[in-house]
């Protein structure tokens, strides 16, 4: 069970000069964490602060704070002034991300991909272009890197290689841990330990603050695509880093001129997906435990990829076709993206990492034959046979077979209708 320190004194905007610190566990803090004051307030439920400006009477003063927030990001405890500033919705999102990862702050984002994009930008800025980044990552975050778009030069090293690799114009060594998609995992000590003085930035989308939360193992930032399994239903893009305050201060600056801001229904959204997070997380971790042990005792899997932290996450290898078998399920939705209620399933080579070169996607075991899926909250059982029919036969048609080969239990429920769709989603 996590322990999460509780800061008695620390409001919903996440600020506060000096801490209580009561240990409240972590499914504790899930329901309760950017919620404490509500009661005060009268209220039960968040609030959802939709306001895009704020009056102010006193403009003397406005212009006293946003010279203070221009000098080094500092807001003090005001009233809001615009909402590319920050939102009170908002805020009580990054407050509970940043207690359940155990980091001074959060900054929230509209999306995992904006969120990656002001951490470059601001190591750019103090003129640390140079990233350190072991594959594989994301797709997306890779391609980013590759490409240079923010005028990034990246250093691709293995665990062993990220000391020599670094530079003095290094500013961020970047891990994804369990990877993105083969779930490859990292001894995220050590790695900080490598770093040195260079921050390290730990995508820790896959794993949540459920299974790991990397800077107490020295991370200095934690990247979240909060898409994912912080909203938990498919329904809300966003992004989070939850680091230190003076690093916050910093993104949010960027954050400000750039105006990738989180809308605040999305950071309600994410709010109240954090309260079930430990329960969904632990929930769907147990079905893709079953499932990575089915698949890794079926003759038509050559291999399966589930980390020793567990997670609902599973990666595995066909023998056959693997198209064929996105073509296959009828209850696992065909579809990018992953951490919803529902299953989920896709071929990375195809959609997720198609922006990474082929030979890069290979060399880091990303193979061609691989599909990553995303198991979701349905019973178990019925995932499983959703699996199995779309794997097909093991070899041949076998007995009770139907005339094409698929086994007898898959018809007529999961026969494709004439008018279904067959190619994958994007």
């Amino acid at each position: 069970m996590h322990e999460v320190p509780l800061d008695s004194s620390r409001g919903a905007d996440g600020t506060g000069a000096h801490a209580v610190t009561v240990p409240r566990a972590l499914a504790t803090e899930a329901v309760h964490a950017g919620r404490d004051d509500l009661a005060g307030l009268g209220l039960h439920a968040p609030p959802i602060d939709l306001s895009t400006t704020y009056p102010s009477h006193d403009s003397r003063a406005e212009a006293a704070r946003i010279d203070a927030f221009a000098a080094d990001g500092t807001l003090d405890d005001g009233p809001p002034v615009y909402a590319r500033l920050g939102n009170p919705t908002v805020a009580r999102f990054e407050t509970a991300l940043a207690r359940l990862e155990g980091t001074e702050s959060a900054v929230a984002f509209a999306s995992g991909m904006a969120a990656l994009t002001a951490v470059l930008l601001v190591r750019g800025a103090a003129g640390l272009r140079h990233v350190v980044a072991v594959r594989p990552l994301y797709g997306c975050s890779d391609h980013l890197l590759h490409a240079g778009l923010l005028g990034t030069e990246v250093t691709w090293a293995d665990p062993a290689g990220i000391a020599a690799a670094i530079r003095p114009d290094t500013g961020l060594v970047m891990v994804e841990s369990p990877a993105n998609p083969t779930l490859a995992e990292l001894d995220l000590a050590a790695v900080a330990h490598a770093c040195g003085e260079v921050p390290l930035l730990a995508d820790n989308t896959f794993a949540t603050p459920v299974l790991q939360r990397p800077a107490a193992s020295g991370a200095r930032l934690v990247l979240h695509s909060a898409t994912k399994y912080l909203g938990g239903h498919g329904d809300v893009l966003g992004g989070v880093v939850a680091c230190d305050e003076e690093f916050a201060r910093q993104l949010r600056q960027v954050r400000f001129a750039t105006g990738g801001v989180l809308h605040p229904l999305a950071g309600y959204l994410l709010l109240r997906g954090l309260a079930t997070l430990p329960v969904r997380v632990r929930a769907a971790s147990a079905n893709a435990a079953e499932l990575a042990r089915r698949l890794a005792d079926d003759p038509r899997v050559a291999r399966v990829h589930y980390p020793r932290i567990g997670g609902a996450m599973v990666a595995f290898e066909v023998r056959g076709d693997p198209h064929e078998v996105i073509a296959g399920v009828r209850l696992i939705t065909p579809a990018v993206s992953l951490g919803s209620v529902d299953s989920l399933i896709q071929h990375p080579a195809s959609i997720s990492h198609r922006v990474v070169d082929a030979a890069d996607r290979h060399s880091s075991g990303v193979s061609d034959r691989l599909l990553r899926m995303s198991c979701g909250l349905e019973d178990v059982e019925d995932l499983w046979r959703d699996l199995d029919c779309a794997l097909g036969p093991v070899s041949g048609p076998p007995a009770g077979a139907a005339p094409h080969g698929r086994p007898a239990h898959c018809l007529p429920a999961y026969e494709r209708p004439a008018h279904g769709r067959t190619a994958m989603a994007k």
